[in-house]
């Protein structure tokens, strides 16, 4: 079998991939066009970040059965149409946790004691010990907004400084926050106490200009901001009007909303803004590290048939693939749905197997519940090999309960999520035996096709709500593609979801949630 090798990785993953008894090519620096038109002869592809894997690649890569990214991150990759195809992809997750959380630190100290400008200054023949005052980190409050792998090693380090650490996680429970001796706190309180502040969240449609002017006017004057996590979670022009104005006396960017961040970037051009090009996971170590995994995992996989660290293919029986996929699917979309949904740090899941579904091998069937549950508000890439890990990390108790008894279908699975304050409970089940329904919302029945985008409402039952939705839709342009609703009782609460052709805009939500009778309104992305 071959593999090819299309962006730079250490030799030692190299060597592993040939003393497995594989061939192996190594073109780096290929255009589109010239992967296109190779990639149809190998049956292993391995990347990083500048191999972008599009539709047209996997339909052009007849033999592919694997593809492996030397990293966490798999925005380059059409994750869909390799699923639909059959190609299994793998990352290795946790390989850059410890240098970017290293990065974060390096950072913290640089924005804190202003050295990168200070060795300008010195290089340019000047001596300028007053203009580089700094701040102490000793006893600062530093506030972290996610707190997955990275953003947990930061606090450790963050720690070892006396820092006083505070962090947003909505799925950090308040046992897991005490025990790690973090302050759990809600988003509003890291803003307004924070000295501070670093991200270590997914870019997600939820996190997309998390920091902006509206934010960083609740926040102390003279905070400094760092992020090393994604691009766009800050937005960049409310970042610099406030730094000009001195709100926020510095900040420490990683990642930009556009890469490579050229000289046009008005950042770049301001004295209290440090700037590296994307180097969180630059290490030697770091690189030797996930090429070493990769390649160990994908010669598992061609020679021996093992799957490891997959993110759109549990490790199951091949015998045992045609009857559990379409539950695979099932149970991730409406965990996906219910971590969108649920407010609070989720201490327990229990996923109950009711009818027909009670006789599956369930095993996989909860990870890929606990994957669709995980993955929407965590950093790190979230896979069925290290979904259970995560919900254990982070305090969740994960429970299976059976019944042969489905009620009124003939197989349902279930989520039953415990916060602090409450319990959820979502129900699906599979039309035809294949296609994904959501049956249950609480109290509410419905019949939801969960998949693109969505607009969820609750709502009072009163006339004119629908009415002033499809004539905000209309207004808008924006086509509504199925309609969903549910009640408790006639004249009661009522819910209401809406698969959108298009995202609305957070002004637009706000509209919404202005409306008559609307109590409520939430963009999920399926």
């Amino acid at each position: 079998m071959k593999v090819l090798v299309s962006d730079k990785i250490s030799d030692k993953g190299v060597e592993i991939l040939k003393k497995a008894g594989l061939k192996v090519d190594v073109k780096t620096g290929m255009k589109p066009d010239e992967l296109k038109a190779c990639i149809g002869e190998y049956h292993g592809l391995v990347i990083r970040s500048a191999t972008k894997v599009t539709a047209d690649i996997i339909d052009a890569a007849k033999s592919l059965k694997v593809i492996g990214r030397a990293g966490s991150g798999l925005d380059n990759v059409d994750k869909a149409a390799a699923s639909k195809k059959g190609i299994v992809v793998m990352n290795t997750p946790g390989g850059n946790t410890i240098t970017t959380a290293e990065h974060t630190i390096a950072m913290l100290f640089a924005l804190a004691r202003m050295i990168p400008q200070a060795t300008a200054s010195m290089k340019a023949g000047q001596w300028e010990k007053k203009k580089f005052m700094g701040v102490e980190l000793f006893n600062k409050t530093l506030g972290i907004v996610g707190l997955g792998n990275i953003g947990n090693q930061v606090a450790k380090k963050a720690q070892g400084l006396e820092m006083m650490v505070i962090a947003y996680d909505p799925f950090l429970s308040e046992d897991r926050a005490k025990a790690l001796g973090i302050e759990k706190v809600e988003l509003p309180e890291v803003f307004s106490r924070a000295d501070f502040i670093t991200i270590h969240t997914p870019m997600t449609p939820e996190t997309k200009n998390l920091i902006n002017a509206e934010t960083i006017s609740k926040m102390k004057d003279g905070v400094r901001i760092i992020n090393c996590a994604r691009g766009g979670i800050v937005n960049e022009k409310d970042l610099y009007e406030a730094l000009r104005s001195g709100k926020v006396a510095g900040a420490a960017l990683d990642v930009f909303e556009k890469e490579p961040a050229g000289p046009e970037n008005p950042l770049l051009g301001l004295d209290n803004v440090i700037c590296t090009p994307h180097l969180g996971a630059a290490t030697e170590e770091a690189q030797e590290n996930v090429a070493i995994a990769v390649a160990e995992q994908i010669a598992d996989y061609l020679v021996r048939g093992t799957i490891r660290n997959a993110v759109n293919f549990p490790s199951i029986p091949a015998d045992q693939v045609a009857r559990l996929q379409p539950y695979l699917s099932l149970a991730e979309k409406l965990g996906s749905f219910a971590a969108q949904t649920c407010e609070g740090g989720i201490t327990g899941v229990t996923i109950e197997y009711l009818g027909e579904a009670a006789g599956l091998n369930t095993a996989p069937v909860t990870i890929a519940a606990l994957k669709g549950l995980l993955t929407p508000i965590l950093e790190e890439t979230v896979n069925f090999v290290n979904a259970p890990f995560i919900a254990k990390e982070r305090g969740i108790e994960v429970k299976e309960t059976k019944s042969d008894d489905a009620g009124d279908y003939q197989s349902i699975l279930a989520l039953r999520i415990k916060t602090k304050d409450k319990e959820r409970y979502f129900a699906g089940t599979l039309f035809s035996k294949k296609d994904p329904r959501i049956v249950r919302i609480d109290n509410f029945a419905v019949e939801i096709v969960p998949e693109g985008i969505m607009l969820m409402i609750y709502n009072n039952d009163k006339p004119g709500v629908i009415g002033n939705l499809g004539s905000f839709f209309g207004k808008n342009n924006i086509n509504i593609a199925r309609m969903y609703f549910g009640r408790e009782s006639a004249g009661g609460m009522a819910i209401s979801v809406m698969s959108i052709d298009s995202p609305i805009t957070p002004g637009n939500l706000e509209e919404i949630k202005k409306m008559p009778n609307v109590l409520s309104a939430k963009l999920l992305n399926l």
